[in-house]
C-alpha cells in the first residue's frame, strides 16, 4: 500500500525527478503564476478603492464580470488590451513598470 504523500513531499520529488531544462521551464511557469496573481489582487485593490462591484467595473471595461473575476483570481484574460481598459476604467494612469518577481 502506498504511503499518503503531502503537497509540498510531492512536489519535492516531482522536481528531483527533472532534468535541469524541465525544472527552469517549472520555474519559469512557477513566477509566471506568481505575476498573474499580483496583478489580480492590483486590479482588485483598484477597484475596491473606487468603490466599484466587479459588476460596475466590468461594464466600465465592456467586459463580463466573469472575465473580470477571472482576472481578479489570476486567471486568464489579462491581455494588455485589459489591463488598458482597467487603467481607463478606474481613471488611472497609464504605466508600464518591468519588475521580477520575488
Amino acid at each position: 500500500m502506498t504511503v499518503p504523500r503531502t503537497f509540498e513531499e510531492t512536489v519535492r520529488r516531482r522536481l528531483a525527478s527533472m532534468t535541469e531544462a524541465e525544472r527552469g521551464e517549472h520555474e519559469e511557469a512557477l513566477a509566471a503564476a506568481r505575476l498573474a496573481l499580483q496583478v489580480g489582487e492590483e486590479i482588485r485593490a483598484g477597484r475596491e478603492a473606487a468603490g466599484l462591484t466587479q459588476g460596475e467595473l466590468a461594464s466600465r471595461m465592456s467586459v463580463s464580470r466573469s472575465m473580470l473575476a477571472r482576472m481578479e483570481a489570476g486567471g486568464d484574460g489579462a491581455t494588455l488590451d485589459a489591463l488598458r481598459r482597467v487603467e481607463t476604467a478606474l481613471d488611472l494612469p497609464a504605466t508600464a513598470e518591468s519588475r521580477t518577481p520575488s
